[in-house]
Order: C-alpha cells, then structure tokens, then sequence
C-alpha cells in the first residue's frame, strides 16, 4: 500500500468513533483528562513559593528564583513532548508514558512536604531538611518534563478524533478545552490554599502542605486513570516525522553554505535561506522565510512573561504582608491567584464581543501587533500599581534594628505610674502599661532611672535584638529582660505571648494552644495563633476566667495578667495588651487593579498573540511558531533571576518599578518593529509557489515534449521509408 493510500485509510478513521450529540465519545475523556491535569498543575504552582519559604524556610530571593526556574523549564519541555510525539511514540502513547512521569512527581512533592518524616523532635517543622530539598526538586523535575511534554501533545490529540465533517463541533471542542483550563486553574487556587492553610501531622501539627500536594496528586492520577480508559475509541495517528528537526536542518545547511560561498566571487542571494536551495524544496524555503519574519517580532516578547508569571512569586508574597479579612471570608494570600482566571473567563467574550467590535466601528485600525503593545503596556501599568501598593505596605511594616543597634521597650508592672528616665529621654508610665514604641540605642548598655521612688539600673543591651524591660512593683526587685521578635510572623499568622504580673502562677490556654503555667512575674514563650477571634482560659487552682480578642494579620502582642486581677467575669477589662508588632493593615482588596491590569494585558497580549501566530504561520510550520511562543514564555522566568540578580534593590517597590520601565521600553521597541511587518496570507504563498511548480513542471514535459518531436519525425521518416521498402519489394513480388 502506499503512503497515499495509507493517509486516505486515516482520514477515513477519524470521526468515526460513536457520538453523543454529534460528538466523538472519546473527547469527552480528554476534555476531563485536561480539567484534572490543570487542576493539578495550578493547584501545586498555587501554593509552590510559599512551601519555599514556610517550609524549606528559604529566603524569598532563592523561592522566588527556584520557582521561576521550574516555570521556565515547564515551557521549554514542550518542545521535547512535541519532537517524542511527532518522530517516535506518537501523540497517544507520549501522553500516557509522560502523564505517568507527571503524576510521580506530583507524589514525589506531597512526600517531600511531609514533615514527621523527620520531625525528630516533634516541634512541627523538619529536621533534615536536605532529605525534603532532594525530594522536592526531583519531583519538579518530573512535573516540568511531564506538564511541559504533554502541552503540545492533548490539544491536537483532541483534534484529531474530528473527522472533516465535523468541523463545527471542533470548534466548540477547542472553546471547551480553553474553558477546562482555566476552570481546573480556578478550582485549584481556591482549594489547595485552603488545605495548606490547615494544620494536619502525625506527631506535631504544622500547616498541611503535604495535603496541598497530595490532592493535586490524586487529580493527576484521575486524570492519567480517565485517559486510559477512554483508550479503545480513540482514532490515533501514526508519527509523520518532526517538522521542527526539518526546519532545523533545513536552516542549518542554508548557514553553512552561505559560509561556506561567502568569497566575493560567489553571486549574491535575496535572502540568506535560499542558499538551501540547493537541497530543499523551494516551498519549504518560503514556508520558513515566513515563519523567521513572525520569530523575529518574538525576540521582545519575554519581557511580558517576565512580569505576567511574577503574580505567583512576588505578588504572593506581597500578600502576605496585606490584611486577607473580607467580612464573613477570610482570603489566604495565595487565593488571591483566583482574580487571574475569574478576570480570563470574563473579559475575553467581553472584548471578542464588545470592545474590540466598537474599536472597529470606530474605524480604527485595531490590527493584532497592536493589541499585543496594548496588552504589553498595561502590564507595566500593573507593575506600577504594585509598586505604589508595595509604598503602602512598606509604611507599615516593623523597622528593626540594625547589627550595630538594639532596641528596647518598658512594661511598668505596678499599679501606679512611674517616670522612666534614660539617656536622652523621659517616660511617664502608667500602671500596667508599655510603652507604645520601641527605643533605640547604639551602645551595649544603659542607665534606667526611676524617679519616685528614685532607683536607678545599669540595663544592658544585645545589638540587634529587640527586647522589654519588665520594671517590678517592688521597684527594688530584679529587673527582667524579656526577648521580642525580630521578624514580622509569618503566612499571616500572629504570635502572642503572656506576663504573669501576679504573685502566683497562672495557667493560660485556649482551644487550639496550651501554654503552660507562667510562674509570678514571669513570661511565656512566644505561640503562633491565627487571625479570627481567639479565646483564652486563665486558670489558678479552682478559679478561672476567660478573655477574648479578634486577631488580624501578622501581629505580634503580650498580653499583661496584673496583680490586681480578680478571677471571674472581669478578665476582659483587667488584662492590657501592648502591640509588639502592628498587624497587616493594607487591604488585598487592593491587589485587584494590579491583576485587574495584567489579566486585561493577557487578553490583549496572549491570545491576540496566539491567533497571530496562528494566522500568519504557514500550514506545515504552526507547532515551530507555537514552540517558539511557548519558548518566550521560558525566557521570560530566566530574565526574572538574571534582572533580580544583577538589581539587588533593597526596597522591592524598586523593583516593581524596574521591570514596569524595562517593559515599556520593550513595548516601545516592539511597536517600531511591528510598525516594518507585513500582514500576510501563507495560504495564498503556498497556493502560489504550488501553482509556479505545476507551471514549472508543464513547462518541463513541453520541453521534453519539443526535444522529442525530431527524434518522432526522424522515426516517422524511418518508418516511412521502411514501408515504402517494403511496399516496393510487394510489388516486386508480386509483378514477378
């Protein structure tokens, strides 16, 4: 059978397989395939740059450069899925062996998050944090080779199972396959953060980020088990040879002989391609002059993905330092990634269906290339909301002290206020009351005098700590120095702490925590507690009262028990509380515009972009042009670690403001470059090339033709003297 004959017995096969409203079964199996795959993908990216810094507890430079790589990587593996697809295994069988590589790591990452494995000494948090480095970058190595080899593979192997007939129910197909996308991402951004944000352990409790990636894990192998199944009435097709790794040859030997004929003597070519002339097709020549024109409108556009991926790393952790209390619904910072596909599933019908028609009804000439700077510059526009947000927060947050400085706060003890003079300064007191603002002080100690009575103390000072000095009611009793916190809690948790003013111990405890019995005029460790509204059970011996109080966000506060207090219903008015550290007080309902801009910029830029590479791509090139998007994407994560690399601006405001200039003037450069670019219709070219070689070979056989008309004639006169011989001898003959 030929090869003809072989793609005519294909064609014939596909749309074959039973369909419900006309529509192949087997798609269906796809279409949730992909919903779960994407669940799981968004679901563990979601809460990936915390697990970083909460539970690796890497500083946020190497989460957010760990995790650009593993983006970057997840767009370059595409083009391995594709050449595996096209020239060895096929699109079905790449999807089920990558799939299983996928859902491996998936589990590789909910084990390395499992804290008990060596929590050896059962405080919550890891001890041999090597093992769950290990485990956790194997298991993003797997996710990127399988997320990335199966993008260019589920798509088209959707496609394929439509027969020519159904043309219309592709369409739908696709529009379906673009919602499950950004369905399974919506889903998965609302559930895991919620997950992680649960304390689950064998031993200790901690925050449940091995639950985060366990569910996405359990998806991805729903979605490899759905897949299967659907095995027996998929139409698959044979792999027809990597056009990429032809492009790549075919570019490759036009190199080599333009280098090879760059003496003078050599008459010079249009263009550089077609030094290959001498060994490919001249259509193949053209098909890939057209796509090196759109490659090269691609060199600027890493820039965008630059900005656009940092809503997961740098926006996240921005969130945390924001206040999450919207009324009735607390929002964990890493939820705030659902604005993205809630704003995707909302403007794109708007733009297709109404802003885009009235810029055309305007008469404007809103053509692709300019959507695409449109969309380019509300990204920066985006960066630059996030930096005034950022100015914001950072009025808020703790200034602490440097290595060369300490800094300290006073708690009077007592009943009565007293006055509290120390170098350059003077305090008035109240009873039971701290100072509201911590002192700052260069030298190793200090002198504290007190004036009534008059008691004075040599206090002595640690750099680069902040502390309270506890001042008894017996001023002449020993003076305590207790230690603050000098980091700002962390996932916008708060951590409070309790002084026992009171002549004997009293035990403190809650619904979540217990923290133990605090000895008179002593103090408790410092204990993590969520916002909401926590109540607390003070307790000595028989008697017992309880005090209640809202928590915000990233706090830090003592709680002072005095001696005056009288167990019972009055807890609440008696205990004080001094803030140690504000909690978050800017709102991430601010957050909106910033991914309001970058979500309206992705419409502009992505999908605009898509369809222009889509439409300006010769039949047989559309996979080189989409390994090449995808490829911008990849560079984009790189330039993020290269440009925060090279910058180390101490403020990050600074930094958002960087990449808004670097992306303007990128935006700016692009729309000079597209302003050169021709629209074209490749199907036209090829339609044009296809006829000049049927003209070239009709000219050719009337060549042959020409050159054999004497050899014809020549044959005629032979024959005719050959009869005429003949003839002669039959009359010879027959006269005799």
């Amino acid at each position: 059978m030929t090869g003809k004959d072989d793609v005519k017995k294909e064609s014939k096969g596909r749309g074959k397989c039973k369909t419900v409203f006309g529509y192949p079964i087997s798609i269906f199996f796809i279409i949730v395939n992909e919903f779960c795959e994407r669940f799981s993908y968004y679901g563990m990216r979601a809460v990936l740059v915390l697990y970083f810094k909460y539970f690796l507890r890497w500083d946020d430079d190497l989460a957010i450069s760990i995790y650009h790589t593993f983006v970057a990587f997840c767009y370059l593996t595409p083009i391995l899925g594709a050449v595996i697809a096209d020239s060895w295994l096929g699109k079905f069988k790449t999807i089920i062996y990558l799939s299983i590589v996928y859902a491996i790591g998936q589990v590789a990452m909910a084990v390395s998050a499992i804290h008990d494995i060596t929590d050896s000494d059962r405080d919550g948090s890891p001890d041999n944090l090597t093992f769950h480095v290990v485990l956790s970058m194997m298991g993003l190595l797997l996710i990127a080779l399988g997320t990335g080899g199966i993008k260019p593979c589920v798509a088209a192997f959707g496609g394929d199972q439509f027969g020519d007939h159904q043309d219309k129910q592709r369409r739908t197909f696709f529009s379906v396959f673009y919602l499950c996308i950004n369905g399974g991402s919506l889903l998965s951004t609302i559930i895991t953060p919620i997950l992680r944000a649960q304390d689950c352990g064998i031993h200790s409790k901690s925050k449940c980020y091995s639950l985060a990636f366990g569910v996405p894990a359990a998806l991805m192998a729903v979605s490899l088990v759905v897949f299967i199944m659907g095995s027996g009435m998929y139409y698959k097709t044979k792999p027809e040879g990597n056009i990429m790794l032809k492009v790549s040859k075919c570019i490759g030997f036009a190199i080599k002989n333009r280098f090879r004929h760059r003496s003078k003597q050599y008459p010079k070519k249009e263009h550089w391609m077609d030094w290959a002339e001498e060994k490919y097709d001249k259509l193949l020549i053209a098909q890939i002059k057209i796509a090196l024109r759109v490659l090269l409108l691609y060199i600027p556009l890493p820039m965008f993905w630059t900005l656009f991926d940092q809503k997961g790393s740098r926006w996240t952790l921005q969130a945390t330092t924001m206040d999450g209390n919207f009324g009735s619904i607390v929002i964990q910072p890493d939820q705030m990634q659902t604005i993205n596909p809630i704003l995707i599933l909302t403007l794109v019908p708007i733009m297709d269906s109404l802003v885009f028609p009235l810029i055309k009804k305007c008469g404007l000439n809103f053509t692709p290339l300019k959507k695409m700077t449109v969309g380019m510059i509300l990204g920066a526009l985006a960066f630059v909301c996030a930096a005034v947000i950022q100015l914001q927060i950072d009025k808020t947050l703790p200034v602490f002290p440097s290595a060369s400085q300490s800094q300290l706060k006073f708690l009077n003890m007592g009943n009565t206020p007293i006055t509290v003079e120390f170098p350059e300064n003077q305090l008035n007191l109240a009873g039971a009351l701290a100072s509201e603002e911590y002192f700052k002080f260069e030298s190793d100690q200090i002198t504290v005098l007190i004036a009534n009575p008059p008691v004075s103390k040599i206090v002595p000072l640690t750099k680069g700590q902040r502390q309270t000095l506890l001042i008894p009611s017996a001023i002449n009793d020993e003076w305590l120095l207790a230690s603050d916190l000098i980091y700002k809690p962390q996932e916008g948790n708060n951590e409070i702490r309790f002084i026992n003013g009171m002549s004997t111990p009293v035990e403190v405890s809650s619904a979540a925590d217990h923290y133990g019995q605090i000895e008179p005029l002593q103090y408790s460790n410092y204990s993590e507690i969520k916002s909401g509204r926590a109540t607390f059970t003070l307790q000595n011996g028989s008697q017992s009262c309880e005090y209640s109080k809202d928590f915000g966000f990233g706090g830090s506060y003592t709680f002072f028990i005095p001696s005056t207090l009288t167990f019972g219903s009055n807890c609440q008015e008696s205990i004080t509380e001094s803030v140690d550290i504000k909690p978050n007080s800017v709102h991430m309902a601010l957050q909106i515009p910033q991914y309001f801009l970058i979500t309206a910029g992705e419409v502009m830029f992505s999908v605009t972009g898509l369809e222009f590479s889509y439409s300006q791509a010769p039949s047989n090139m559309k996979s080189v042009l989409q390994a090449g998007w995808l490829l911008t994407n990849a560079v984009g994560n790189f330039i993020v670690l290269i440009v925060a690399e090279i910058a180390k601006l101490p403020k990050q405001w600074t930094e958002y403001i960087l990449f808004a200039s670097l992306l303007l003037v990128v935006s700016i450069i692009f729309s000079i470059m597209a302003s050169f670019y021709t629209y074209i219709d490749p199907t036209a070219i090829e339609a044009e090339f296809k006829k000049k070689s049927r003209d070239d070979e009709d000219d050719e056989d009337d060549e042959d033709d020409k050159k054999k008309e004497p050899q014809k004639s020549k044959e005629m006169e032979k024959r005719d003297s050959v009869s005429s011989d003949d003839e002669g001898k039959k009359y010879v003959q027959t006269s005799m």
